[in-house]
């Protein structure tokens, strides 16, 4: 899908105007109608990409983790978000649901979300730092961008059998090829193997 973009690693941008996590962005773009913040860990919260893609009618939504950084040095509007929740900012609906792993790192207790945001008639779902979970197995979704890197989320393999369950109509593998600890540039192949052949897999990071 040309509307959705990974600028790296889990930065995830879709129809050039709503941001996921932004992270190691470059330019300066104040293009944002909305940043989704999944967590406040550095991959997925980093003030100077925020401040390259927001401008002074861009929303936030992000948990509370988030908030309490970004409050600090922004003026914009910011929704605080918890996990099962559903809104709906500047016409873009969203859900939260729980993102963490089992035991480790992103513990289920601090309140990390992934989203599924409706842009345009399509369903499009970002999972932030997770495991495969029971709350994941119930996403109903048109676009599952999914971790495959390990470690901090779900391998490739764990990744595969996720996306097998969803079946969503397009999955696009994240979260691997640039972070110490995730898998590399391979994990993205390794995941579409695991895909059942009637979903479509697109690898934007190659």
């Amino acid at each position: 899908m040309k509307n959705v973009e990974i600028n790296c690693h889990s930065s995830i941008c879709i129809d050039k105007e709503y941001y996921f996590d932004p992270f190691q962005i470059k330019e300066e773009k104040h293009n944002a109608q909305i940043v989704f913040i999944t967590h406040s860990h550095f991959d997925h919260l980093e003030k100077e990409s925020v401040k390259k893609v927001i401008n002074k009618e861009s929303v936030i939504v992000c948990t509370k983790d988030s908030a309490e950084i970004l409050e600090k040095e922004f003026n914009n509007e910011i929704i605080v978000v918890k996990p099962n929740e559903k809104g709906k900012v500047k016409d873009v609906l969203f859900e939260t649901f729980p993102a963490y792993n089992f035991g480790h790192h992103h513990f289920k207790e601090l309140g990390f979300v992934g989203y599924t945001v409706t842009i345009n008639g399509t369903r499009y779902t970002i999972c932030g730092d997770t495991d495969a979970t029971e709350e994941l197995e119930n996403v109903k979704t048109d676009v599952l961008l999914v971790p495959v890197g390990g470690t901090f989320t779900m391998n490739p393999l764990e990744a595969g059998k996720l996306t097998n369950i969803i079946k969503p109509k397009l999955a696009i593998p994240t979260h691997y090829g640039a972070i110490s600890g995730t898998l590399g540039k391979e994990a993205g192949v390794e995941f579409e193997k695991c895909v059942d052949k009637n979903i479509k897999v697109e690898i934007i990071i190659k």
